[in-house]
């Protein structure tokens, strides 16, 4: 087992992995399948197609996609729901707009930062 100290948002969190040595070979498996799934939400709208860009908190996994192309929102709407340390963690619109581009599918994984939708 190993131990980390990690901090998310100014959160400090400490950790401990046991290595089992075969779970990150069955892992990797399905994360490379997602990625061609990714293609589709991105044929529909180019990649960062509106002016507003929604960015991941914290790394995690795309668990849920609540908004789609085109749908209006308002401001706290939820877009998506991400999959953070086990926990399901809702995605909001920073203000009011029209979803113009969904930059991720279920099933991907996102590092903090990265561009999951963006809106007008």
């Amino acid at each position: 087992m190993k131990n980390y100290t990690i901090t998310v948002n100014g959160n400090v969190y400490d950790v401990t992995v046991e290595e089992t040595g075969s779970t990150p070979s069955t892992a990797s498996a399905p994360r490379r399948a997602a990625a061609p799934a990714a293609a589709a939400p991105k044929a529909a709208a180019p990649a960062g197609a509106g002016s507003i860009k929604v960015e991941a908190g914290a790394a995690g996994k795309v668990f849920k996609l609540e908004a789609k192309v085109g749908d209006a929102v308002k401001k706290g709407d939820t877009l998506l729901i991400l999959e953070i340390m086990k926990m399901e963690t809702p995605v909001v619109a920073p203000q009011d707009g029209t979803v113009a581009s969904i930059d991720v599918a279920v099933g991907d994984s996102v590092e903090s930062g990265a561009l999951l939708a963006t809106l007008n």
